[in-house]
């Protein structure tokens, strides 16, 4: 198992190495120049052209991401070019929040999706089936940023109950960015859990513990949830990654100070090592989601267990 891990990690080094060749490229295409951004239009060109002298950004494509890439090897993340501010503190700073509410939002959407999966495939057509298929279809049809608006106008600003903006108040603060990420993210989790267990309920050892005089209960959570919860794990993983992205825009919308709206600025500006570093972050983060989601499958089913440690 130890040397699985290892070999996973090392491969996250040319993924690393691809998305911020991507990210490099597609910010060095976009019009405009930091220099420009920063002073403003009324600035000649010769103060934006010394400006982006003093920044680096005059210096050809390659020799940028080379010198950016080793400077990432050496554990420097960069300077932004807009507060002159490295971004390791930045990052500390900001974090936390999207930590906080992407880790909330992803706790209660796997509760939610696989509870509410598991009771419809256990209440296959019955009231519950169509009430929860019918909700995952209709907030499945609503966009996050939709969907934020629609809370903050209804709770925030007509019933009062919770803060609209800013992360001044507390955990109140977090309430409806929170369900907002968390009713965005539960549907997925939970069709899949539903038609992962329908096909389950229906193969011939749930026929031979039924026959033996299981308990439903018995025969739901140790035997058809045990099989069919290896897809439901990926997803949950991949949704972990999505959860990550939607607190970035989820951010913005309530203006949480976290990486959200530290990203989008950046992107306005060009800022192009904080655009760089954040991706780095959030894709280290993704990458090492998905090392844990093989590593559980190892600890759940014996088979790959046996293949993994070949």
């Amino acid at each position: 198992m130890l040397k699985y891990i290892c070999k996973r990690l090392l491969l996250m080094i040319p993924t690393l190495l691809g998305i911020i060749f991507i990210v490099f490229t597609v910010m060095e295409m976009t019009p405009g120049s930091p220099g420009r951004t920063i002073l403003g239009t009324a600035a000649t060109q010769e103060q934006v052209d010394q400006l982006n002298h003093e920044l680096g950004y005059d210096q050809p494509f390659l020799v940028r991401f080379f010198d950016y890439c080793g400077d990432l090897l050496h554990g420097d993340m960069g300077t932004s070019y807009r507060t002159r501010t490295g971004f390791t503190t930045e990052l500390a700073g900001r974090m936390p929040t999207t930590l906080k509410l992407g880790l909330a939002a992803f706790v209660l959407s796997s509760i939610l999706g696989v509870s509410l999966g598991i009771l419809s495939a256990v209440k296959q057509y019955s009231f519950a089936d169509t009430f929860c298929s019918t909700t995952a279809i209709l907030f499945a049809s609503i966009p996050g940023f939709f969907l934020g608006m629609v809370l903050i106008y209804v709770f925030g600003l007509q019933l009062g109950w919770f803060p609209t903006f800013g992360g001044s108040d507390g955990i109140r603060s977090y309430v409806l960015p929170v369900i907002t990420l968390t009713l965005s993210n539960t549907v997925i989790v939970q069709r899949l859990t539903r038609t992962t267990m329908l096909e389950a309920v229906r193969q011939d050892y749930i026929r031979t513990a039924r026959a033996k005089g299981c308990s439903q209960r018995r025969i739901t959570w140790k035997h058809a949830l045990k099989n069919a919860i290896l897809p439901v794990i990926t997803v949950m993983g991949i949704n972990a990654g999505s959860v990550m992205g939607g607190a970035v825009i989820c951010e913005t919308v309530f203006s949480l100070p976290g990486m959200g709206t530290y990203i989008l600025t950046a992107i306005r500006s060009k800022d192009i090592p904080v655009v760089l570093s954040s991706t780095v972050v959030l894709s280290l983060i993704f990458c090492v989601i998905m090392l844990l989601v093989d590593v559980l499958y190892a600890v759940i089913d014996p088979r790959i267990r046996e293949r993994v440690t070949r």
